[in-house]
C-alpha cells in the first residue's frame, strides 16, 4: 500500500472543501459548512496562512486531511498544534492512515517546538475516540467550550 502525505496548497482547494464537507455530513451538520472553494485558496495564499493542511493518498488518490494551525500556550510559554480537523474518506478507513496524518503531526509540532497537540472530538465518535486513545492522547474531562457566533458574537462586540 503506498501512502504519500504533502502539505496542500492553494490548488488543493477544492480537495480540502470536499473533504469539510465529508466531515461535516459524518458529524451530522451536511448545512453548517459555510467555507467556499475560493476561501480555502485565497487562504493558503496567504503568508503566514491562517491555517495549514496536510493531505494523505492512497494508491494515489486523495484519502484524507488533517487540518491545523498554531495556538499558544501561556503557561508553558510555547506555541500549540491545534488539529481543527482530522477527516479520512469511509473507504480508507482502516489501513492505518489517520494514524499516520496524526504521527507527521506530532512530528511538525516536535520540529516546530510545540508544547502540546490539541483538538477536540464529538462525543459519540467512537472510531476516532480509538484512535485516539491507542495514541496516548488524554481527555480534557475538566474543561468546557464556550462559543460565540453570529448575534452573540455582534452583541457582545457592540456592548
Amino acid at each position: 500500500m503506498s501512502n504519500q502525505i504533502r502539505f496542500a496548497g492553494p490548488d488543493d482547494a477544492a480537495i480540502i472543501l470536499g473533504f469539510v464537507r465529508e466531515l461535516a455530513e459524518y458529524e451530522r451538520a451536511p448545512d453548517a459548512v459555510e467555507a467556499t472553494e475560493s476561501d480555502y485558496r485565497r487562504q493558503l495564499a496567504m503568508t503566514p496562512a491562517p491555517f495549514e493542511c496536510l493531505l494523505i493518498e492512497d494508491e494515489g488518490a486523495p484519502a484524507g486531511m488533517a487540518l491545523f494551525f498554531h495556538n499558544y500556550s501561556t503557561w508553558k510559554g510555547k506555541r500549540g498544534l491545534w488539529l481543527e480537523d482530522l477527516y479520512v474518506r469511509p473507504d480508507h478507513r482502516g489501513r492505518g492512515l489517520g494514524g499516520k496524518l496524526m504521527r507527521r503531526l506530532a512530528q511538525i509540532a516536535l520540529e516546530r517546538d510545540c508544547a502540546r497537540m490539541e483538538w477536540w472530538v464529538l462525543d459519540w465518535n467512537e472510531p476516532a475516540l480509538e484512535v485516539y486513545r491507542h495514541l496516548g492522547a488524554k481527555p480534557q474531562s475538566d474543561w468546557t467550550v464556550y462559543r460565540l457566533t453570529s448575534d452573540a458574537l455582534v452583541r457582545v462586540a457592540t456592548k
